[in-house]
């Protein structure tokens, strides 16, 4: 039986050195990005915002060292900029930490948080979710998971920001890479009691729910077969790699990454070096 709060892919989150120096290069990607956000004290971070539909991508940073942002910290320490974690779309936090409480998940939390927003006209609003964890240690691929209930959309995904010059649509796939694919597939669908697939070239996908994302797990090597012109050095042999947007329209997405981009295997990539440690592959929709 599927967990009923938890509908799948939300959002990717791409921690990095400088939050500032991140948002320009992903602006210099044709990605439009969202003013930058403030956490409270106790998160110690800042994020800037890439909203999709009906899904997004977090730049993370953390501003002052806490104890809440300790497994950041030493993630950017042990491994460097790239995709830490991945969040859900909650429906309702509190009954989706109930949930995999029940599966033997003991939660963190729910917390409730929020960060100011400034809305197009210039007003000052405020972004409020509430989230709970799967226990850290508990991160296949070594990829932590998280879920997130928006208490308020319309300060989130604001029609402005959602239109890119790259084109970009939505998340398709989180690509994580494991020597041992198959196993960590296999923790992530207990995790949230989904099946897995197997590709025709190996790799192991587990569906997110929904109509939203998959998460591929390949090796770093069945990774390079999948996209054999693009540099892969600086993603870890173990971790979350990459992201593969639908696009409206590649030829508008070679034209936004310019000279960052590269074709390869039909799609438009941009090396992890040239996207705070984040393959990103472009496909048509």
């Amino acid at each position: 039986m599927t967990l009923k709060n938890i509908i799948g892919i939300d959002h990717a989150v791409v921690v990095v050195g400088d939050l500032d120096k991140a948002a320009e290069n992903w602006k210099r990607l044709g990605f439009t990005v969202s003013p930058r956000g403030t956490h409270s004290v106790k998160m110690g971070s800042g994020n800037y915002t890439i909203m999709l539909y009906p899904d997004y991508i977090e730049l993370l940073g953390v501003l002052i060292e806490t104890d809440h942002n300790m497994p950041t910290r030493r993630f950017l320490a042990q491994r460097g900029e790239g995709i830490e974690r991945i969040a859900f779309t909650a429906v309702d936090a509190a009954a989706g930490a109930e949930e995999i409480r029940s599966r033997g998940y003991q939660p963190i939390g729910p917390i409730d948080f929020e960060r100011p927003v400034t809305m197009p006209d210039g007003s000052l609003s405020a972004a409020k979710f509430r989230i709970f964890q799967w226990p850290i240690a508990e991160a296949p691929g070594g990829l932590r998971i998280f879920a997130c209930q928006h208490k308020t959309r319309e300060t989130v995904w604001i029609p402005e920001l959602i239109r890119h010059a790259n084109g970009a649509k939505r998340l398709k796939q989180a690509l994580v890479v494991s020597p041992e694919a198959a196993k960590d597939a296999a923790h992530m669908a207990r995790m949230i009691n989904r099946d897995v697939r197997t590709e025709p070239d190996g790799a192991v996908a587990v569906p997110s729910g929904s109509d939203r994302a998959d998460f591929i797990f390949l090796s770093k090597d069945q990774l390079g077969r999948r996209y054999p012109d693009v540099s892969l050095a600086g993603l870890p042999e173990r971790g979350g790699a990459g992201l593969v947007l639908a696009t409206s329209d590649l030829a508008s997405t070679e034209r936004a990454v310019e000279s960052a981009g590269v074709r390869s295997a039909g799609a438009v990539c941009v090396a992890p070096s040239a996207a705070n440690g984040t393959l990103l592959a472009f496909v048509t929709d």
